[in-house]
């Protein structure tokens, strides 16, 4: 990247004898001078000066200067990408584009010539080149580099709270955690951000994407928006199908690269993938991945903190359900591609969602899942998907609300298969999915709980009776069990059946916001209906008299140490991990009114 910190710049000696940048001086009014201070870095929609040092004062009848700003490779007014401002009676005059008009304000009418230049703030961020026009000649000013701009209130990532801005934008450093619901560990992580050469490794990552190299111009074009840029970067962090960042493993040997708990933070990461010429680093698994990307989008512009959901849930078959098998004998086991993790890392990034609606109801934060899980548009990416839609069970709201919405409320449903192939629900569990989602506090290392902000979560115990299927010794009788589940609000139960019932007659449309219309899928999603076959409400089981003394089994709890279980992943397909015990109790109802406490296992993974 050439920089623009040449003050002694010789052109069209008739006219102009030099330009100064103010370089350190714009740098600091745009909190970029943390990033390098021989290079001139603005935020759009704020204003930047530079003097022109004239040989002769500007006679407009004469001397007609006219400034062109532009970025990509085909760079085009109609697209947002050039820019053409002239300075003429001291006043600006605009070309006749409509999208990302630059404009020029003097600063006086004297010599040398001050100007207060204006990127707008829509205008695509990216690398500059500023030149100058004077009758047929155009000459080359400098390059610059320009970022979203959270201070300013008419950028679509507009952050009000300067303790916010400072702690989502600024802060170099990070806190993941990580370990489990029930024991909480944390780790610091340095995001690195404002390094020397994060500018150029960053702006390398956007012109890497696929859709770059589809349509560079289109691309270049819609970087305006921090809803695709995210979609973006999102996808570049992982390699799965791109020239991204890293690779995940979760299982076997590191063979090749190091393992994912060798990471510490980002740089050493970003500028590995940069010298290599983009070849990915091994390895990485959610936290790494989550680092990374957060780095990024603060380097860029985009508030953006890393949040850690325990006990998340990963619904590959898009039912909001977390199915789980179990076999009558005789019956060939049944695997399940769902899984629960006993944690799970992403980032949210703040921006507006005009895309979604006018009067503000999605915007704010908004889930981006760099860790390579499912596909959306036919990419390893996932987002952004905003929290208040995930709150409501919007799941019609575009990107990847529906599986965002199943990691932190999905029902976790066990089906007893029988030889017939039909299939019975023996247990739903409504509360497991999605705990303690954490967050590091504004101006602290406090882990703050952001649960609230994704789901109804005051609830209450209620209890159902259920026919469970008991193994006897020759045949699968029936007996009442009284199940106690802690299930939530009824304001959660209600966005669960809603984000169900938008999830069955809604299709998300996606529009030219994010990286590309989603294609439908032609495949009916079957939803498994849980009924449970052949029960009419008649007891068909005899009751049996108890001849032995009753003894309460043991509940075997497992404490989940932190470290993350490994999974394997090929090609993006998630396999069932390793996992662990979770247990959960019931009651069994006798006939006689005698009751026996019984101990139901069902299993999670991690992450």
């Amino acid at each position: 990247m050439v920089n623009v910190v040449v003050t002694q710049c010789c052109f069209l000696p008739s006219v102009l004898e030099r330009v100064d940048f103010h370089t350190m001086a714009n740098n600091s009014k745009h909190h970029t001078s943390d990033i390098a201070g021989n290079q001139l870095i603005v935020r759009r929609g704020q204003p930047f000066t530079l003097t022109l040092h004239l040989m002769l004062p500007l006679n407009p009848d004469l001397h007609s200067l006219i400034m062109v700003a532009e970025t990509g490779e085909f760079p085009s007014e109609d697209q947002g990408t050039k820019s053409s401002f002239a300075i003429q009676n001291f006043a600006t005059q605009r070309s006749a584009t409509l999208k990302a008009q630059w404009r020029a304000e003097p600063q006086s009418n004297s010599t040398p010539l001050t100007v207060a230049i204006f990127p707008p703030a829509n205008t695509p961020i990216g690398e500059y080149r500023l030149s100058v026009q004077h009758g047929d000649k155009e000459t080359l000013l400098g390059t610059l580099v320009v970022l979203f701009n959270p201070w300013c209130p008419d950028d679509a990532v507009f952050l009000p709270d300067e303790s916010e801005r400072q702690e989502f934008v600024m802060n170099e450093q990070g806190t993941i955690y990580r370990g489990s619901g029930n024991y909480i560990t944390s780790s610091s992580w340095d995001l690195a951000q404002f390094e020397d050469d994060m500018v150029e490794i960053c702006l390398k990552i956007l012109n890497m994407s696929h859709k770059h190299m589809e349509d560079p111009a289109e691309d270049v074009s819609a970087r305006c928006d921090p809803v695709y840029v995210g979609r973006v970067v999102s996808a570049m962090i992982n390699s799965d199908d791109d020239h991204g960042i890293l690779v995940g493993k979760w299982a076997g040997s590191f063979w090749g690269g190091v393992s994912p708990h060798h990471w510490n933070g980002s740089h050493a990461i970003l500028r590995k993938w940069y010298d290599t010429h983009c070849f990915p680093v091994r390895y990485g698994q959610c936290w790494v991945f989550a680092g990374v990307m957060c780095s990024v989008l603060r380097l860029l512009g985009i508030p953006c903190r890393i949040i850690t959901n325990y006990l998340s849930a990963h619904d590959t078959n898009k039912n909001l359900l977390i199915d789980v098998y179990h076999t009558d004998y005789g019956v060939w086991p049944i695997p399940s591609k769902d899984s629960v993790w006993n944690y799970h890392v992403w980032v949210e990034g703040w921006m507006r969602r005009l895309d979604l609606a006018d009067n503000g109801k999605y915007d704010g934060w908004q889930v981006l899942d760099p860790t390579p899980q499912e596909k959306s548009d036919g990419v390893y990416c996932c987002g952004p998907a905003p929290v208040s839609a995930i709150l409501n069970g919007d799941t019609h709201i575009k990107y990847d609300v529906p599986f965002v919405f199943a990691e932190v409320n999905a029902d976790c449903v066990d089906w007893l298969v029988k030889a017939d192939g039909s299939k019975v629900k023996i247990f739903s569990d409504t509360k497991r999915v999605g705990q303690n989602i954490s967050t590091k506090s504004v101006g602290s290392t406090k882990r703050l709980d952001i649960t609230d902000t994704y789901k109804h979560r005051d609830g209450r115990s209620t209890c159902s009776t259920y026919h469970i299927p008991e193994r006897g010794v020759t045949h699968y009788e029936s007996s009442l069990i009284k199940i106690c589940p802690h299930t939530g609000s009824e304001k959660e139960r209600t966005v669960f059946e809603s984000a169900i019932s938008n999830k069955s007659t809604d299709r998300e449309e996606e529009g030219k916001g994010g990286m590309g219309e989603e294609t439908e899928e032609t495949e009916e999603e079957t939803t498994e209906t849980g009924e449970e076959t052949g029960e009419t409400g008649e007891e068909t089981e005899e009751d049996t008299k108890e001849t032995g003394e009753e003894t309460e089994e043991t509940e075997e709890e497992t404490k989940e140490t932190g470290e993350e279980t490994e999974k394997e992943s090929r090609g993006g397909e998630d396999v069932n991990p390793p996992r662990l015990p979770v247990s959960m109790q019931f009651e069994e109802v006798r006939p006689a009114g005698q009751t026996l406490c019984r101990t139901i296992t069902s299993w999670t993974g991690s992450d």
